[in-house]
């Protein structure tokens, strides 16, 4: 009965600069983003408006500091409402985000803030491999030693397998991650690199090498949503979400379907195509979960850009760079602007958001009128996939 329509509006957002932040904790580093969404929408009053968050935050470990929700209430001046941390691993804002747009059409509350944060610099590359690594399944995997790039590695193997993919073509996905990340000023590698930058790094999980691995960093995010009705108060220009799915699949790698799909994204992006009455062939652009180079090969196929092994093809032609047929992660995704776990999905949504009002800059895909992000938890266990259109 809502195929179509505007679920809710987004009518401001904000992040900080996604990089290592000394010195600053979690709840310092998510005030910039909320500075920034309040600053871009004057006719917002946070206090008055806001009725409700919901942060994504992954994890305790990092700053042994749970309990987010309620401290970024305070520190934000919007203290006495109702604030929830949300946690879907590497997912956690995409829920966040979902858990909004509930809050939002149920009636309960007419504004709402939704973002994410994580501070992860301040550990070591082992404490934090460690941390990530409880988003897969503790007895069966973890505790056998196996980590995130393992995990993703034998999905990339099979991947080769089943469909002839080469390492080359991982290397495309982060050379062009990369040139976007630089024309981005919020991004943490601003660096261009080559496929033969990619090719000679070392091995961190065969085949998957440093340059096909995301960047730990730390950061926030975060958007201000609506009724669609309301928005008009508040901007000129909202962006419109129009679809939303989220599903869930098996936590081990090793009880699924298949090692070339996650069929969670699959679930989840045939409710948002279905709601938005939309095809994946509609789609403008798109920030897909690339917390590593394969998964971004995988999602083309999961969301439709392409038939199942046709990724590498996408990237041979160009066809996901800006310029092309249908450009992905133009914010330099999470392999080059970074990927602070509790807020990359409100940050694939601050792209979109910029992208679809027409302030993206020197990366701005021309015309963009219909966006798409797709935000996953752990290896596949969480996905969540959101479809938006501009108002213009």
């Amino acid at each position: 009965m809502l195929n179509g329509t505007p679920l809710v509006s987004i009518i401001s957002a904000g992040m900080s600069k996604f990089q290592k932040h000394d010195g600053l904790l979690a709840r310092e580093i998510f005030t910039m983003a909320a500075q920034e969404a309040f600053a871009r929408c004057p006719k917002l009053e946070p206090k008055q408006d806001i009725k409700t968050m919901f942060i994504g935050h992954m994890g305790e470990a990092y700053e042994h500091q749970g309990h987010m929700g309620s401290i970024l209430a305070d520190w934000t001046g919007l203290l006495g409402i109702p604030a929830t941390r949300c946690e879907a691993a590497c997912g956690s804002s995409g829920a966040a985000l979902r858990a909004g747009i509930y809050a939002v059409m149920s009636g309960l509350a007419d504004v709402v803030m939704v973002g994410g944060v994580e501070k992860m610099t301040n550990r070591s590359t082992a404490e934090v491999t460690e941390y990530l690594a409880m988003a897969s399944d503790y007895p069966f995997e973890q505790y056998h030693g196996i980590t995130f790039p393992g995990i993703y590695a034998l999905m990339a193997t099979r991947h080769m397998h089943d469909y002839g993919t080469k390492e080359e073509h991982f290397a495309m996905a982060a050379v062009k991650n990369h040139y976007h990340a630089s024309l981005n000023p919020k991004a943490h590698m601003q660096k261009e690199i080559t496929v033969e930058t990619v090719m000679n790094s070392r091995y961190v999980a065969w085949p998957l090498k440093l340059y096909d691995c995301s960047l730990v960093t730390d950061g926030a995010s975060c958007i201000i949503l609506t009724k669609p009705e309301l928005a008009a108060k508040y901007t000129d220009n909202p962006v419109h979400i129009v679809g939303s799915g989220q599903a869930s699949d098996s936590i081990g790698l090793y009880e699924r379907k298949s090692f070339t799909s996650i069929e969670s994204t699959k679930t989840a992006a045939k409710a948002a195509y279905e709601m938005a009455q939309l095809s994946p062939q509609d789609i403008n652009l798109a920030e897909v979960h690339d917390c590593f180079t394969s998964a971004e090969l995988v999602a083309y196929e999961d969301l439709g850009f392409c038939d199942p092994g046709e990724s590498g093809k996408l990237l041979e032609n160009n066809q996901t760079s800006l310029g092309g047929r249908i450009p992905v992660n133009t914010s330099g995704g999470l392999k080059a602007k970074g990927h602070p776990v509790g807020a990359t999905g409100t940050a694939q949504v601050y792209e979109i958001y910029l992208q679809l009002t027409g302030q993206a800059e020197r990366r701005q895909v021309k015309d963009a009128k219909i966006g798409l992000t797709h935000n996953v938890g752990g290896s596949g266990a969480t996905a969540t996939v959101h479809i938006y259109r501009s108002a213009q």
